[in-house]
């Protein structure tokens, strides 16, 4: 199939997803960032996950030019947040990693996440607000408990390799180019809140035995790689067992976060919900909107 139609199969396919519900309890939001990223908010205190509003275009990518947080971008998208409990990042790659540190600085919150992570935070000179994670540890950020569970990054392209696998090792913020943004550990992270449980996995990969949680509520399900990961969704549903599953990573994140809707080359995201009714009929599948410019001074 041409991408085109299969853009609009998977456009299709989202539009109907977005038009499902995700009951959540009252004073419990979820935001989608767009890529891996999620603003979580309950009772007016935040939490930021893999949060990536400087989008880098392809251009920069190919010529290995430097990529750092655009103060405009985020202005546009978080220009005001009250109460930021702190920023969890589960892997150090540029989609996911890049605007943690400038988000730091501007809500005076910590940064949660990998070695190479903690090197990004060194790099921006807000090492003193960079926390390498220990597995299983219960971090308390505000009404959140967040628990960082040992997991892999998928083999891509064609299931051959991790990119930029090691840690964040440049030694200026000049050398950050995007792929300078080394993966380092990945984590899969979960969330408990306001009684609901949330596990994120942004890479579609999994180390089976180290996942201990169960029945969990949302999982936020990164899709991009799953098709070179051997059985994924058996394995990674069979251990969380959710309730509900809500897609994410298969939008293009080489596009602005305002333009429209494009997704990840052959991301057949219109497949997701017959791939993970294949494994089980009684877990929902929804998607959320992508996250919309604000106001200055908007919430």
């Amino acid at each position: 199939m041409h991408k085109s139609a299969r853009d609009r199969e998977d456009a299709q396919a989202l539009r109907e997803l977005e038009a499902r519900p995700l009951t959540l309890p009252t004073g419990l939001e979820i935001e989608w960032l767009g890529t891996a990223g999620y603003r979580m908010t309950y009772e007016g205190t935040t939490l930021l996950v893999d949060p990536f509003l400087t989008r880098v275009p392809l251009s920069t990518v190919v010529r290995r030019r430097t990529a750092l947080p655009d103060p405009a971008s985020i202005d546009r998208f978080l220009p005001a947040l009250d109460k930021v409990a702190g920023i969890v990042v589960g892997h150090g790659h540029w989609d996911h990693a890049l605007d943690a540190p400038e988000l730091a600085r501007r809500f005076g919150c910590a940064v949660y996440g990998s070695r190479s992570v903690r090197n990004l935070m060194d790099l921006h000179g807000l090492g003193e607000r960079g926390v390498e994670v220990e597995p299983y540890r219960r971090y308390e950020l505000g009404p959140f408990t967040v628990t960082f569970v040992p997991s892999v990054h998928s083999k891509i392209p064609f299931g051959t390799r991790i990119p930029s696998p090691g840690d964040t090792s440049c030694e200026s913020l000049a050398a950050l180019a995007p792929m300078a943004y080394g993966c380092g550990q990945t984590w899969g992270i979960h969330i408990a809140v306001a009684g609901v449980e949330i596990y994120h996995q942004g890479s579609a990969d999994l180390v089976d035995e180290a996942i201990r949680h169960r029945d969990v509520d949302i999982f936020l399900a990164g899709v991009a790689g799953r098709s070179v990961t051997p059985d994924y969704w058996r394995r990674i549903l069979t251990r969380l067992r959710p309730a509900t599953v809500v897609p994410m990573h298969y939008d293009d994140f080489l596009r602005p976060l305002d333009a429209p809707m494009g997704f990840t080359v052959d991301i057949a995201l219109a497949s997701v919900p017959d791939e993970i009714g294949a494994v089980s009929r009684a877990i929902d599948v929804v998607a959320l909107p992508v996250l919309s410019p604000r106001s200055p001074g908007g919430r």
